[in-house]
């Protein structure tokens, strides 16, 4: 049983599988959030207020495809994880292309019965991502409390001539160069 609550938005234009597959999280995931959308316009409405840390989607939907809600998905956070629990992937190229493009990987409905046991390795790598991503962002926010604690010892010195003047002025363009790399 995965602890760690999770945010899921589920993209499936038939009510049935999405029931189907909501019973399924519910048995691997102890407290998930799940928001369910029919399409494309129903997933950009969601999106960026839901904020989800995993996006389970149809591949064939009634505006779309579910390589139109990844795209869009990525455009606004890369890391995201999108995972495909569809029908229509029977083709091995087409399974292949979307893990290509980037979904995080696909489980066919007709293992709807399984699906838990399929899902749950899929959904255990997304936290252990969202879990190195808090670290990273953690370490940034570290370093940018250390660089603004440098610059205020350099705003408190007292720099009597030149050279040391100078000194101060590379010192902070070093930093300043730091601190944007550490943003990006």
């Amino acid at each position: 049983m995965i602890k760690t609550p999770l945010r899921i938005i589920l993209v499936e234009d038939e009510e049935t599988d999405a029931v189907l597959i909501k019973r399924q999280i519910a048995k691997i995931v102890e407290k998930p959030q799940i928001k369910v959308v029919k399409d494309l316009p129903g997933f950009e409405g969601i999106f960026t207020s839901f904020l989800p840390d995993v996006i389970i989607s149809d591949y064939n939907l009634p505006t779309g495809t579910g390589l139109d809600i990844m795209q869009l998905a990525k455009s606004i956070d890369e890391t995201i994880p999108l995972i495909f629990v569809t029908g229509a992937l029977d083709d091995d190229e087409l399974a292949a292309d979307t893990i290509l493009s980037g979904a995080s990987g696909f489980i066919l409905k007709k293992h709807m019965s399984v699906l838990a046991e399929k899902l749950e390795p899929l959904l255990k790598q997304a936290i252990y991502n969202m879990v190195q991503h808090d670290e990273l962002r953690e370490r940034i926010r570290k370093n940018k409390i250390a660089v603004h604690q440098i610059y205020s010892y350099l705003d408190s010195m007292k720099a009597d001539d030149k050279e040391q003047r100078e000194n101060i002025a590379k010192i902070r363009k070093n930093l300043d160069k730091f601190s944007v790399d550490d943003a990006e």
